[in-house]
């Protein structure tokens, strides 16, 4: 890993990868995506670890979103569906992620945070998406038709105008808020709640909530029925139970 992106393999299975570049305000330049590619890979390869914390450096920005003098020196026009490192378009992911928002989060910053599966956030942080204020576009916001109202989605991105943190969490962008001297905290809170859960039904939870975004109602079932065969079938499956007929705690062991 480069120094540009941070990566921390806890021995409790929590992996805290932080974009570390905070006098460019964490922009999404050349090294950081590099470092996010490399980072994002070796959270989903590492069976030791179970849930990711994405979070940016500094008090200031979580990340400002793509690095506008680099686009304009490339002359940009359409990005190449590889230039960003997005968890559920370019990148598969299948271990829950968690985003850790300590500032704002514009343009593609929003759009890392949004690709995560939950956000704790600071009352200091912002969002925005604010491409029609610097004539870009921003297609990768569609999925957040399915965590917010529609009316809210399109004040959001036809203004550009930013959103507090409070606000956030309103409208369901945020799961948690919290004070900024403790937002790491409550991250690491939220991951030990779900690495409490049995491996393999936490892994088949995240995907019935995919399943359920992308299909129908009927075709969601099925396919989620089908996935959840392998819980059912593992010896977690019969080791819960008896964890709880026995008063202890489970021994997970993801098979």
């Amino acid at each position: 890993m480069s120094d540009a992106v941070l990566f921390d393999a806890r021995e409790d299975g929590i992996a805290v990868i932080t974009l570390n570049r905070p006098e460019a305000r964490n922009a999404l330049g050349k090294d950081i995506r590099a470092g996010l590619f490399a980072a994002w890979d070796r959270f989903e390869r590492d069976p030791a670890l179970r849930v990711a914390i994405l979070t940016g450096s500094g008090d200031k920005a979580f990340c400002a979103g793509g690095d506008l003098k680099e686009m304009t020196e490339l002359r940009l026009t359409v990005p190449p569906r590889d230039m960003f490192p997005v968890p559920g378009d370019n990148i598969e992911l299948t271990k829950p992620t968690i985003a850790a928002v300590n500032g704002v989060a514009f343009a593609g910053g929003w759009m890392i945070a949004q690709a995560c599966d939950l956000c704790v956030a600071s009352t200091r942080a912002q969002f925005a998406i604010t491409e029609v204020k610097v004539g870009r576009s921003s297609p990768w916001a569609a999925p957040l038709i399915h965590m917010i109202p529609q009316r809210i989605m399109m004040e959001i991105v036809l203004t550009g105008k930013p959103i507090s943190a409070q606000r956030a969490y309103e409208i369901g962008l945020v799961n948690r808020l919290v004070e900024p001297d403790g937002l790491m905290a409550a991250a690491l809170a939220l991951a030990t709640e779900i690495l409490d859960g049995a491996p393999l039904s936490v892994m088949a939870a995240r995907e019935m909530v995919m399943l359920s975004t992308e299909m129908g109602r009927s075709a969601a079932l099925r396919a989620a029925r089908q996935g959840s065969e392998r819980v059912y079938r593992s010896e977690d499956a019969q080791e819960g139970p008896k964890a709880f007929a026995e008063k202890r705690r489970p021994q997970w062991k993801s098979r």
